[in-house]
């Protein structure tokens, strides 16, 4: 008699909490067909220009590579908006221990995306384009994050070898076709930091001291910012 009771009570519980449910589901935002369509030509003009900046000069080409990025752009605008933090569960970081940030649980959402997108768009690029324009396209992606990253490593570490260069410069290029998945500039920037730590490690075990030299160069910095400072007052 216990269990049939429990049992009742289960389906009860079930059946009073389905017009709540159901009403929660009706007030959901839902994107029209016109704010689509809106958003999705604002993708469209983006690739365009991107395209257009490799002044191909090749109308059939530049059509065909704007589709492939417009694509892409959506496809990554869609998931990510279908993916809020919500949908990953609040738990701690395996390799700090800390909680996940929001920032974290939206990167995991993000990283579920079909292995496919990223496959489609860099076939579609590849085919079109040779390596230093692939290239060029990616960077409108991370806004020319490689390039700013690369000339500060050559900032802040004396007399960089073209080993270190070549190596620090392929985790960077690594950085910014993983980041082209991603749709926010705080996950871009996110994706970045897990290269330049590569890089960081890298230079310490081959007889660098990162912390040492980011010191060394920071307080180079401060100096002729106080310099400059001093003699405009003088």
């Amino acid at each position: 008699m216990k269990k049939i009771v429990n049992t009742c009570l289960f389906i009860a519980g079930v059946l009073s909490a389905a017009p709540v449910f159901s009403q929660t589901q009706s007030v959901m935002p839902v994107a029209s067909a016109e704010t689509k369509a809106k958003a999705d030509a604002e993708q469209e003009k983006k690739a365009a220009e991107w395209i257009s900046s490799l002044n191909l000069n090749d109308p059939d080409k530049e059509k065909r590579l704007t589709g492939v990025v417009a694509t892409h752009l959506n496809a990554i605008r869609d998931w990510h908006n279908e993916h809020p933090v919500a949908s990953v569960p609040a738990g701690i970081n395996p390799v700090t221990g800390k909680p996940l940030s929001e920032l974290d649980r939206q990167l995991i959402a993000d990283s579920a995306i079909p292995k496919t997108v990223h496959e489609d768009l860099m076939t579609g690029l590849q085919k079109d384009l040779d390596k230093k324009q692939v290239d060029a396209v990616l960077n409108k992606y991370t806004i020319g994050k490689v390039a700013f990253t690369m000339n500060g490593y050559r900032a802040i570490v004396p007399n960089i070898t073209a080993q270190e260069e070549e190596t620090i410069l392929g985790f960077l290029e690594q950085a910014r076709e993983q980041a082209v998945d991603y749709k926010s500039m705080k996950e871009i920037s996110a994706i970045f930091e897990i290269y330049k730590t590569k890089s960081e490690q890298y230079l310490n075990a081959n007889g660098r001291n990162w912390r040492e030299m980011y010191n060394t160069y920071t307080a180079a910095i401060k100096a002729k910012k106080a310099a400059e400072k001093k003699q405009a007052t003088n």
